[in-house]
């Protein structure tokens, strides 16, 4: 059932509306298990796109199987998803920073505090229990499938997060989190959430968003939500911020990368090389300060001093 949780008038009589899915068993017993799936709070961030779709096509395919309620808001941001940008159009505004928003601001605090009453006091339903944000990543980075979650709430959400079928789990201290952001908000308010990344900016890696998509569904089967089969899942790689080594360029120029995602390296192994073309010289050599998997490698290959070209996890420093 298609369902518009905020709207908006805009100007030349246009209006805004924000939507969701809500896919519930035919037949309601009261004790239902709810969860929540949000995407597009980033126009340009699309792997949440095709999660969103699979996930209800799969759920449609075989909707008796269907247990428990999943409430899908593929669109959160819509004029930033039509605009291809990472910000709100006009204020610029980053949306990720508005919640837990407010009724009487302006448009994204508006929507943000239409979605933190949906998901916390649905009108026609429990208190969801879960809820996952699906991100891509930036338009500079490339990154494994991976949810970030704070070390505060680890308790709450790694039951949750384990069974999602990410290679990685990165628990990040939460000193280091700012209040804004849709799940620090949730969790705040008793609702387990955590983010996930994966893939680049502006397109949609289907292999990595069909892993993320099969967790979903066994996250579902383990809480009784669904009845249906489901594919095998995998353990996540548990990272904390001590594990994961970050190389950054102390030149400027193109990157040009030897190894990718996924990949292991050993410490020393040559990562990469930043050139001039001009040239045709090699400006700086990138080495594996560590052993370990490599999460992130630069996608957009013109950098500057400072750039981030690839991140490592692996043992402690």
């Amino acid at each position: 059932m298609i369902e518009t949780i905020a709207r908006v008038n805009l100007m030349v009589n246009e209006v805004l509306k924000i939507k969701k899915n809500r896919l519930v068993p035919d037949v309601l017993t009261g004790n239902e298990r709810r969860i929540c799936l949000v995407s597009g709070i980033y126009g340009n961030e699309l792997q949440g796109q095709f999660v969103c779709y699979e996930v209800t096509r799969r759920i449609k395919e075989d909707y008796k199987s269907l247990k428990g309620i999943v409430d899908i808001y593929p669109a959160i941001n819509p004029l930033a998803m039509e605009a291809k940008s990472r910000e709100i159009p006009g204020s610029e505004l980053d949306m990720n920073e508005l919640f837990p928003g407010a009724k009487s601001g302006a448009i994204g605090e508006y929507a943000a505090s239409c979605l933190i009453d949906d998901v916390i006091s649905s009108s026609d339903g429990p208190k969801a229990e879960f809820c996952l944000d699906i991100h891509g990543s930036n338009m500079y980075l490339n990154e494994i499938l991976q949810i970030r979650i704070n070390d505060d709430v680890v308790d709450d959400v790694m039951p949750y997060a384990a069974k999602l079928n990410t290679d990685m789990v990165w628990v990040h201290p939460s000193t280091q989190v700012k209040s804004g952001s849709l799940v620090y908000e949730l969790n705040r308010r008793g609702v387990a959430s955590c983010v996930t990344f994966a893939c680049t900016a502006n397109k949609i890696d289907q292999q990595s968003g069909n892993k993320l998509v099969d967790g979903i569904f066994a996250l579902m089967k383990h809480m009784g939500m669904w009845e249906g089969e489901v594919n095998s899942v995998k353990n996540p790689m548990v990272a904390y911020d001590n594990q994961v080594a970050y190389l950054n360029s102390e030149t400027s120029g193109i990157f040009i990368p030897n190894v990718g995602i996924h990949e292991r390296v050993e410490a020393g192994m040559r990562i990469g090389s930043v050139v001039d073309v001009l040239t045709g010289s090699d400006q700086e050599v990138i080495i594996a300060p560590r052993s370990g998997l490599v999460t992130a490698i630069r996608e957009y290959p013109s950098i500057e001093m400072g750039s981030l070209l690839a991140r490592i996890v692996g043992g402690e420093s």
